[in-house]
């Protein structure tokens, strides 16, 4: 049990969490307490830091201006801005909250360590001036490669106070690798994100955010981006990463909140600092109104620090949601492979359709069909018809519950598509205004949509008629919950826009728990317009989450490759639409992108001739095979590729090994435009020696080199292969 605690006879600890160590700082002087990871195999490559500037600049400033000193002070573990208190300049208002008086106000209470064995839990309390607490909780379970955090606001006075920013994590001091200013050594990861083209990374140095240091450290300089609204993933993901390039030694922190949310980076000294959270008052819209004795939580966030590179560094965030996918139901073990009639209906299934590709399929290792949108009655030639969710008796006369026993006769999970959270124009549903989200005093309308507010208990117990009460009577185990606009900044509430929002979001999650609070068995795909809710707090909810809604795009294998950094493959469904035209190579290229995670077939199932027929089947044959690495693994991404993604060249290879013991790999390379006749070198993992298990290629040729390596000899453009290797026993 550890039972040195930080205090002001012991203003530096440190906690070993793994292979990692966690450090508390309490500044003597203004009783800030600051946040610093390190990998534990660098710690002797700290250095001391400068105490003052002493350039050339600052030595020439009048002696009573000086010193300046280089560092000031901790930057505190928690950051919040209280509407009652005022910003402190510095340039920052309207770029950054976090120079404020509440924050500079805060004073190192206590610390407190529980836990046994298995882990345990660290909590930090600070002393706002306006009779409040402030409570971050860290807490480290054995075994893992990441810890946990969140904030805490009680307030303890008699008046209620205002929360206009409060941070999940914030962490400081980097580099600690370099005694000065770090330049031209720190650079920012993040991931870029948009429809049907999820997930790209973008590096850069911060010097070219603009974030170096001032030459006497008078201003502050952030970079603060995010989402605002209810799709996560719409324009950067919640994951974000520091590199110190000459160690090799990354910092990240993925950031689970469903609605707007935040990263900053700041600095007004040598040292950068990292935090995040909900979206504050400048950016998302957010106040936040405290009641007396009343206690607001942060959002979690994971937080890490490795050697290595951005995968390694996004992989130990990412498996932090396997805790989550222990309750999932028995079947999801296995990654059963799945069968959506989207691409093959486009919106227009029939009984008839539904069950002769479903006979035709039970010769192959699929155990889930789902029918997506086009079962619920609509105007003809409508789109979309959400909200009253009647069955549609002209295509299903005999209703749901007869196509689903079928399905389920022969060996099938059936399932079913909903966008339970809209009603659109022309519903009965879409008129029922007093129970939908307000923007202004008027009903919030996006394009033709209104939104359901799940604050509402009568939205809860009609979506349990409309939604639960189909799965369980009709005998539905599997559901595809979609979700195709986003609903903006917020919505009306007292406090806030972002605060209905917020509060909007937190029901919708409470009904994705409903779902399997009354259908244990049931299993739940998070879909939005693809991949626009990636984030861990509704993938924790889920059993896997739409990629993208690219169906047959060439960029296919690059988001879904994309994705390995975000969430874990085990959850991440990649589409493979097979067309009666499709040659060989097609075939390949389509479902070799499958095995970057879990494979959703569509397409002309009933159109593929014999030969089509039977190489889908070997290829699925050989996933059966090969899952358990999807499933417990650990990807690094190699890419030679030009910018575009629709107009993709070059070549990408995404090579995976099995965990705990890398015994078994897994190698899927696809080639793009302007590829013929390349030859790609692919680093194998380790020094064991590889042999090739099993291969599937078309267009290119895959062989084992004498230096290990794997090499790719592309014959024409746009192959693809997937190649299962085994360590050679020493």
């Amino acid at each position: 049990m550890i039972r040195e605690v930080l205090s002001e006879h012991s203003p530096q600890v440190r906690y070993s969490c793994g292979d990692l160590l966690v450090e508390y700082h309490l500044d003597v002087r203004t009783r800030a307490v600051g946040l610093r990871l390190y990998p534990a195999s660098e710690e002797s490559k700290i250095v001391p830091h400068r105490t003052y500037l002493e350039t050339p600049e600052v030595l020439a400033l009048p002696n009573s201006w000086r010193p300046i000193p280089a560092y000031n002070g901790e930057v505190s573990l928690i950051q919040l801005k209280l509407a009652e208190d005022e910003s402190l300049g510095a340039f920052s208002v309207g770029r950054s909250q976090r120079l404020n008086s509440t924050t500079v106000g805060l004073r190192f209470v206590d610390q407190n360590v529980s836990g046994d064995g298995s882990g345990f839990t660290v909590r930090t309390t600070l002393r706002g001036a306006r009779s409040f607490l402030c409570v971050h909780v860290l807490s480290y379970e054995t075994g893992d490669a990441a810890v946990t955090v969140h904030g805490e606001f009680h307030n303890q006075g008699e008046t209620p106070l205002t929360l206009e920013m409060i941070s999940s994590f914030c962490f400081g001091f980097l580099s600690p690798f370099d005694k000065v200013d770090s330049s031209e050594r720190l650079r920012l990861h993040r991931f870029r994100s948009f429809w049907s083209a999820e997930g790209r990374h973008e590096a850069v140095l911060l010097e070219d955010l603009h974030l170096e240091r001032a030459w006497t450290n008078h201003g502050f300089a952030s970079e603060r981006f995010g989402q605002v609204g209810s799709m996560p993933l719409r324009g950067f993901a919640s994951l974000a990463a520091i590199e110190d390039i000459p160690t090799g030694v990354f910092w990240g922190a993925q950031l689970a909140c469903p609605a707007s949310w935040q990263m900053e980076i700041c600095r007004r000294d040598d040292k950068v600092s990292l935090s995040g959270g909900l979206a504050d008052r400048e950016f998302g819209h957010w106040i936040k109104r405290i009641a007396a004795g009343e206690t607001f939580r942060t959002p979690k966030a994971y937080l890490s620090t490795a050697v290595g590179n951005i995968d390694t560094i996004c992989q130990r965030l990412t498996r932090m949601g396997n805790k989550a996918l222990r309750t999932q139901p028995a079947l999801e073990k296995e990654l059963p492979i799945l069968f959506n009639e989207w691409c093959s209906s486009w919106g227009q299934p029939t009984p008839d359709y539904i069950l002769k590709t479903a006979e035709r399929l039970r010769q192959m290792p699929v155990k889930i069909f789902v029918i997506d949108d086009g079962w619920i009655e609509k105007p003809a030639n409508g789109f979309q018809f959400n909200g009253d969710w009647n069955v549609d008796e002209k295509r299903f006369p005999n209703g749901l519950k007869a196509v689903a026993s079928a399905l389920a006769e022969k060996g099938f999970v059936p399932g079913l598509w909903f966008e339970f959270e809209t009603c659109t124009e022309g519903t009965r549903a879409y008129s029922q205004e007093d129970h939908q989200l307000h923007f202004d005093g008027r009903t919030l309308k996006i394009g033709n949509r209104h939104f359901w507010d799940f604050a509402d208990p009568w939205v809860f117990e009609y979506l349990g008629k409309k939604v639960i009460d189909r799965l369980k009577e009709d005998g539905f185990g599997y559901i595809k919950v979609d979700y195709n606009e986003a609903l903006g900044i917020g919505c009306d509430h007292p406090d806030s826009l972002g605060e209905g929002l917020r509060l909007h979001l937190e029901g919708v999650q409470r009904f994705f728990r409903k779902l399997r609070e009354e259908i244990p068995h049931l299993i739940i795909e998070n879909c939005s317009s693809g991949g626009h809710r990636l984030e861990p707090s509704l993938m924790e909810l889920c059993a896997m989450g739409s990629f993208s809604d690219a169906h047959e795009s060439p960029d296919i294998p690059l988001i879904a490759a994309n994705l390995h950094r975000l969430i874990l493959p085990r959850q991440l469904q990649i589409w493979a639409v097979l067309r009666h035209s499709d040659s060989r190579m097609r075939l390949q290229y389509s479902l070799a992108a499958c095995f970057l995670g879990r494979a959703c077939l569509s397409g002309e199932m009933t159109r593929l001739d014999e030969g089509q027929f039977q190489f889908m089947r070997d290829q699925l044959e050989f996933y059966e095979r090969i899952k358990f690495i999807i499933r417990d693994g650990e990807s690094v991404l190699h890419r030679r590729t030009n910018k575009s993604y629709q107009h993709p060249k070059g070549w990408q290879a995404v090579v995976r090994t099995s965990r705990p013991d890398p015994e078994h790999c897994l190698v899927v390379f696809h080639a793009f435009a302007d590829s013929t006749d390349a030859k790609a070198e692919i680093e194998l993992p380790g020094t064991t020696p590889w042999r090739i298990v099993e291969p599937h290629q078309q267009g290119l040729e895959m062989q084992l080199a004498d230096n290990g390596k794997l090499v790719v000899t592309v014959e024409q453009p746009f192959a693809a292969g997937v190649v299962w290797l085994r360590a050679e026993a020493l």
